[in-house]
């Protein structure tokens, strides 16, 4: 006895599984067991076991009905006269026709047999009609008994993990590379296999076996193998609960996390606000010399993540969104929710971003239709300015290029008298 006391409590342990279920599983396992060897058609068997004295009571479990006619097996000629006399009821009829309930003797006892076994039974009430246990079980009935048992126990294991990350859905939790198999990966989060599809994984993102990661739970389903965990890297969701679990002032409420926008292994934006004029939501993201957001970058396989302040003002926050380009000015339509965001010509590729990225992912986060545009004129005075000075240097110029040219006619006017002094002196002296 102490021995299947001792059974019962280790799989308790391994499995995780509440007392009561095992026993519930012994009870189903016995009842199989007796309706094997010893149980008749028209019996509902039900088993109560004590754990205590290791010892089962048999019942005969009935549901006291009213009075009815009793459900006959019909042969199949008996089916085709029927079908057959039922084709030739007219519609009126088969609407007036009242459906008579049958009686099942399996799982039902009228009340007229009732009173005999119990004086104040009633209609609803449940009467239990004990059966003398036997003094063994031959082998079939044992090794179906045995059958009953494992499944029971897989059942009851299977519902308790299904429940369990049920409750998990939604949320980030840590898990083991366990291995690949084809484009799927598999993670061991413990008391289950999460698969993480090839479409939930981070693009480049490398999977090897026995890393430890973070994973969102997208869903959880129950299959006929076992509970399904579907696992998530490139959700939104993931993004936040990240920043809630690495940043404690979003997780306490301090700075509170607007919305976020993502291309899952590229490049994402997060929209933070904070009520208190001495906190810096952006500061308190990126941390000390970027820990931080380092650690955050770091869970996320290295993907960029840019922390954008948010703003009531639309004109504001899509300026912030698109950092870290510079808007010359923003236009927006606020009944269409569309924007014209006006830039440099130099800050225009940025604004941009590559392939577009820097753009829509400021649409996204915004939640605003924005087109980028190149300022026409960005600074009407400065060109002015600039026109002005230009046209000084070419008249400078041109001052320069008159004088020097004087200057030459000069020189050389002055070299040919020189030259004619010097002939009139050499006469004189040959003289």
């Amino acid at each position: 006895m102490k021995d299947i006391a001792s059974a019962i409590r280790q799989i308790c342990e391994e499995k995780a599984l509440e007392y009561d279920a095992v026993i519930e599983t012994i009870e189903s396992a016995l009842a199989a067991a007796y309706r094997k060897d010893f149980g008749q058609k028209s019996q509902n068997i039900k088993v109560e076991f004590n754990d205590d004295i290791l010892k089962s009571k048999i019942f005969d479990v009935k549901t006291v009905v009213e009075d009815m006619p009793e459900e006959i097996e019909e042969t199949e000629e008996e089916k085709d006269k029927k079908d057959k006399k039922n084709d030739k009821e007219t519609e009126d009829e088969a609407e007036v026709e009242e459906e008579v309930r049958k009686f099942n003797s399996k799982t039902e006892i009228e009340i007229k047999d009732a009173v005999l076994l119990k004086k104040t039974a009633k209609v609803g009430d449940e009467i239990k009609i004990k059966l003398d246990p036997p003094d063994s079980y031959g082998r079939m009935a044992a090794q179906t008994a045995k059958q009953v048992i494992i499944q029971k126990l897989r059942e009851a294991e299977r519902e308790m993990i299904f429940n369990e990350f049920k409750d998990k859905e939604g949320e980030v939790i840590g898990g083991v590379i366990q291995r690949r198999e084809g484009r799927v990966v598999l993670v061991d989060l413990g008391k289950s296999i999460g698969v993480l599809p090839n479409d939930e994984q981070l693009p480049g993102e490398t999977y090897t076996p026995g890393e430890r990661i973070k994973v969102y739970v997208k869903e959880v389903a129950l299959k006929p193998r076992g509970p399904e965990i579907v696992l998530s890297r490139t959700s939104e969701e993931i993004l936040k609960k990240v920043f809630f679990m690495e940043i404690p002032e979003i997780a306490n409420g301090l700075i509170e996390l607007k919305t976020v926008a993502r291309e899952a292994g590229a490049r994402s934006k997060v929209a933070v606000w904070t009520e208190s004029e001495n906190v810096d939501p952006i500061g308190s993201c990126v941390g000390q010399r970027g820990a931080r957001i380092q650690t955050i970058i770091t869970e996320l396989g290295g993907e960029k993540v840019d922390i954008i302040e948010y703003d009531e003002d639309p004109k504001t926050f899509i300026s912030n969104a698109l950092s870290p380009a510079k808007i010359t000015n923003v236009e927006v339509d606020e009944d269409n929710k569309k924007a014209k965001v006006y830039v440099s010509e130099d800050q225009l590729s940025l604004a941009i971003g590559k392939g577009g990225q820097n753009a829509r992912l400021a649409a996204k986060l915004t939640s605003w239709n924005v087109d980028i545009l190149q300022s026409e004129e960005e600074n009407p005075s400065a060109s002015s300015e600039q026109a002005d000075e230009k046209n000084k240097e070419e008249e400078k110029e041109v001052k320069e290029t008159k004088e020097d040219k004087e200057d030459k006619d000069d020189n050389e006017e002055d070299e040919k008298k020189a030259k004619k002094s010097k002939k009139e002196k050499t006469k004189k002296e040959k003289k």
